[in-house]
């Protein structure tokens, strides 16, 4: 099973953060933000791991991060995408390095509490298909928002006015090798982009789709609030942390 980290996109709406660095270059408290989703796929145990980026500053990723050697790994894999496509798009291109195996698959800007071995793993034994990962939050009109009947999602709805249930789709994605050829029957959104929330709704029209729900906190740093926030919990996590080791 491989990794996959989408840091591509303009990051708009955190101009001007971003009109000199790629957002995911951001700082989190002590680390710059892609290192957060990089830590949780090594983690999880996954060693083969590719970062999509794009935008202006791709070249900084490697500067940053050089071959993953300060996360235990032999190499990163790195590949760009031109233009704002969505996150199907930039997954598009991930194809080639899944090379016919499973994958785990998270958004630059995601950042959680805890750890997602059980997952994966749960993921690793699930004959095909794919698998969710969900949070309950105050506010699900700002993420893809599951319907439930009888413990199953039904249906995926991104952005809704009136959210069907309270729990958001958390930036953390697996998928079979068939996710590949999804993508490549989706039609571009009113935005213009291919979404992931129509590449879940396929797997839900199949019957293959899971989901567990994520335990600590869950957070995106895509805009100033969820930022601010971003460094509020992993710095209250740090000092927590240390307060337990120093008794």
């Amino acid at each position: 099973m491989k990794g996959v980290i989408l840091a591509g996109g303009l990051g708009t709406r955190l101009h001007p953060l971003t009109k000199i660095t790629n957002k995911h270059l951001l700082p989190i408290y002590d680390r710059p933000m892609i290192h957060y989703p990089l830590l949780t796929l090594v983690g999880a145990g996954l060693r083969d791991i590719l970062i999509v980026t794009g935008g202006n500053h791709a070249g900084e990723f490697l500067r940053l991060l050089g071959n993953g050697k300060e996360f235990g790994l032999e190499d990163i894999a790195y590949t760009y995408q031109e233009g704002e496509g969505g996150i199907a798009d930039a997954l598009s291109l991930a194809r080639h390095f899944a090379d016919g195996e499973k994958i785990v698959v998270m958004l630059g800007d995601n950042i959680i509490e805890g750890d997602i071995k059980r997952s994966v793993q749960a993921f690793a034994d699930q004959p095909g298909g794919a698998r969710l990962l969900l949070k309950r939050v105050a506010d699900p009109g700002r993420f893809g928002v599951p319907e439930f009947r009888d413990g199953r999602i039904v249906s995926i709805e991104e952005k809704p006015r009136n959210p069907k249930s309270d729990y958001a789709v958390v930036g953390v994605y697996m998928y079979d090798p068939t996710i590949f050829d999804i993508i490549a029957t989706l039609k571009p959104s009113e935005r213009g982009e291919l979404e992931i929330t129509d590449v879940n709704n396929a797997y839900i029209k199949r019957g293959d789709l899971q989901h567990d729900v994520l335990e600590g906190w869950w957070t995106d740093a895509g805009t100033f609030e969820s930022l601010f926030r971003a460094n509020q919990l992993v710095r209250e996590k740090k000092i927590e942390t240390l307060t337990a080791r120093l008794g």
